[in-house]
């Protein structure tokens, strides 16, 4: 039996992030020894005065079992690892470590998993809906299991109707606290213990730091900006108000394009969005289609204006658009024949591969020549996309391999071109050196020790893709097949040659078909 996996929570609002070299004029306090119940209330000093540094991961790491496994601890007086502050010159307190713990108490003594008080200002009031369901899922969860903050203070005042270990719990809680420590010294003090202390609990991968370290560049304002939609905590916000608009519009225009419509399993439909289900893990691959998208150019190491900013969104917006939107430069590519595998799970390697070559397409002005050929490909690819995971591990890494599978793309073509026949073209193209090493691979196999009677997501989405693809409409003029973010209205008779707006005089195509093939 499959065990079910809660949903993570996305605490992110409730410690607001700064840049950990902001200065003002206030001068250093005393440092507290702990922390307590009152210091965490939504109009306290303290929580009003402690902060993220601006680089940190997103604090959405904790499923509700999580939470609420934590706030029990809290309550029942177990031993909890103490929160690492550190103090600026200005008085600012940043949280070194611990910001998932301290968050949780928030949330438990707020109200707040993401959908109260501090995360609707943090949010603008615009909090995704399913972000909203999520949250009132954990705040369910946590009051059945453990009790709201409110119940256990009620509990001190009207203690007759409460059961005697409920109240017992409410007077610890007056004297509750988790203890503090303090980095000394300057700001490179805080962030070298900040990267020392991260990287032991939970190692920060390549991209990760690389977003870190770089993130007052261009590329990475953009992937943070396009990761929350424009919303949330504003990396650029010592822009101008112009500036900030447009990185705001691009960057929610860019999500869409990407991650809608929203992914739902076991899948039940070809409307799914190009780049499988936004959670907290999307940022690097939002990060590296940034990097695809603008490869070649070497971004400043600091954006200072933002103008760099809006040229690097601009042109992830392009190549989205080039792969699946209703823009007429489209080619419409459906993400269940290209970026998924059979079984409905998102294929990153496919996906960054597809990137690559459709940009290589522009470049080569190759675009019609794709078009000609586009529905054999499909055909040949979707019978042998394991291939593209078999060269990304050649190459040891998606990214690395992109260059490979695009070019054993445009081998298919150059195949097809030559009158190959579909069902010979992959192995002709075994027979080159450059992919000679692909005569050893064969079909993805599932193994199973023991067969189970339930069907699994995976299996029922498979059924259902198989199925729902054989039928799917397609192009009239290249035969590829059609996704409801990528589909015009043509007209056979061409306008131009006297071809009237009836129904009989209309076919559906891929955007870019219409407008770049046929006129």
């Amino acid at each position: 039996m499959v065990k079910y996996m809660a949903e993570k929570i996305n605490l992110d609002a409730l410690i607001p992030r700064e840049d950990l070299e902001t200065i003002t004029c206030v001068q250093r306090g005393r440092k507290k020894d702990t922390v307590s119940i009152s210091d965490l209330l939504s109009d306290s000093f303290f929580l009003l005065n402690i902060y993220k540094p601006d680089f940190q991961r997103e604090t959405t790491e904790w499923d509700y079992e999580k939470i609420g496994s934590f706030v029990d601890s809290f309550i029942g007086y177990e031993l909890i690892p103490a929160i690492i502050l550190w103090q600026s010159s200005g008085g600012n307190v940043f949280v070194i470590d611990g910001a998932h713990r301290l968050s949780s108490l928030i949330a438990w003594l707020n109200d707040d998993y993401g959908d109260g008080i501090l995360s609707r200002k943090f949010y603008d009031g615009n909090i995704p809906e399913e972000q909203l369901l999520i949250a009132n899922k954990a705040r369910k969860y946590i009051e059945k299991k453990i009790g709201s903050y409110h119940q256990y203070k009620n509990a001190l005042t009207n203690p007759d109707i409460y059961d005697q270990s409920v109240v017992k719990k409410a007077r610890l809680l007056s004297n509750a606290a988790i203890q503090l420590q303090w980095v000394e010294g300057d700001v490179s003090s805080a962030e070298k213990s900040f990267f020392n202390i991260n990287q032991k609990a939970a190692p920060i991968n390549p991209t990760e730091m690389d977003l870190i370290k770089s993130r007052k560049k261009a590329n990475c304002i953009t992937a943070r900006a396009i990761m929350r939609m424009g919303m949330g905590h504003k990396y650029w916000e010592k822009f101008e108000e112009e500036i900030q608009s447009q990185i705001e519009e691009l960057s929610k225009e860019v999500f869409e394009l990407m991650f809608l419509p929203k992914l739902a399993t076991p899948i039940k439909t070809l409307d799914v969005p190009m780049c499988g289900k936004h959670n907290s893990n999307s940022l690097t691959l939002i990060y590296e289609f940034v990097n695809i998208c603008n490869s070649g150019h070497e971004f400043s190491p600091v954006d200072a204006t933002g103008e760099e900013t809006i040229w690097c969104l601009k042109n992830v917006r392009r190549i989205a658009r080039l792969i699946n939107s209703n823009h007429p430069s489209s080619l419409g590519l459906h993400p269940l024949v290209y970026f998924y595998a059979r079984n409905g799970s998102f294929r990153l390697s496919a996906f960054y591969a597809f990137a690559t070559f459709v940009i290589d397409l522009e470049k080569r002005k190759k675009k019609n020549f794709f078009i000609k050929h586009r529905k054999d490909f499909e055909k040949i690819y979707y019978s042998n996309s394991s291939l593209v995971q078999v060269i990304a591990r050649k190459n040891r890494s998606a990214l690395a391999g992109m260059k490979n599978v695009s070019n054993f793309f445009f081998e298919i073509l150059n195949k097809l071109d030559l009158g190959i026949q579909a069902d010979e073209v992959v192995n002709e193209i075994r027979k080159q050196s450059e992919f000679s090493y692909l005569s050893e691979t064969s079909h993805e196999w599932t193994l199973f020790q023991e067969v189970p009677t339930d069907f699994s997501n995976y299996q029922k989405s498979e059924v259902f893709i198989t199925e729902a693809l054989s039928k799917a409409p397609c192009c009239k003029i290249c035969g590829g097949i059609l996704h409801k973010n990528a589909i015009s209205i043509d007209h056979i008779e061409r306008k131009q040659d006297g071809g009237k707006a009836i129904i009989e005089n209309a076919q559906l195509t891929h955007p870019y078909c219409n407008t770049g093939v046929k006129n």
